[in-house]
């Protein structure tokens, strides 16, 4: 059966080219994942703060590694794309990730996901990283609708999604499953236009 709208992106919209390094304009670098970062990211991944609100842990830094493995077959699948947040340069620490999930390319629609490193923590790198990931999404590559998913109980994340331009559309009742328990979920969305 025929559709009766054309895709808003293309199929092959990531992979066809190699996945960009994208920077911020205030001194931060969104790259593709280095297999050197596994350790870093592993250390990320031993953090409290992680453990709350994340679903993952990391057991090591070979599982890391195939953590990176996947998130680089996921863009050349147009599946998903993760990018890790560095001082701008690309050679500095790691300060965090932004990714987008869920991409369903026909309705120009995905999941915008992220943390930060504990040291990095204070300095607004998650929404630096997440405004300069949604202008790349929506702007440059011609995606119609991001989301924002967070814990109602996660102030942060919150704050972050306010500061990018992701409106609160709503509430989510015990739809996110963590490590203690059913979480009521705020959803936030940005559309492009906004």
């Amino acid at each position: 059966m025929p559709d009766l709208t054309a895709p808003v992106l293309p199929a092959h919209a990531f992979s066809r080219a190699p996945q960009p390094t994208v920077p911020t304009g205030d001194g931060l670098l969104l790259r593709p994942f280095r297999t050197g970062d596994a350790p870093a990211v592993h250390a990320v991944f031993q953090d409290p703060v992680m453990h709350r609100w994340h679903l993952r842990s990391a057991g090591s830094e070979e599982e890391v590694t195939g953590w990176m493995a996947q998130w680089h077959a996921a863009w050349a699948a147009d599946r998903e794309a993760h990018w890790a947040v560095t001082e701008d340069g690309g050679a500095g620490r790691l300060l965090g990730r932004v990714a987008l999930r869920e991409v369903r390319l026909a309705d120009g629609a995905a999941e915008v996901a992220y943390w930060t490193a504990p040291e990095a923590r204070g300095r607004r790198v998650a929404a630096r990283a997440t405004a300069a990931l949604a202008r790349w999404a929506l702007e440059e590559t011609g995606f119609h609708r991001l989301e924002l998913l967070h814990a109602v109980a996660n102030e942060a994340s919150c704050r972050v999604a306010a500061r990018t331009g992701f409106a609160l559309e709503g509430t989510k009742r015990r739809s996110g499953l963590h490590a203690d328990g059913w979480h009521d979920m705020h959803l936030h969305a940005r559309l492009r236009g906004d």
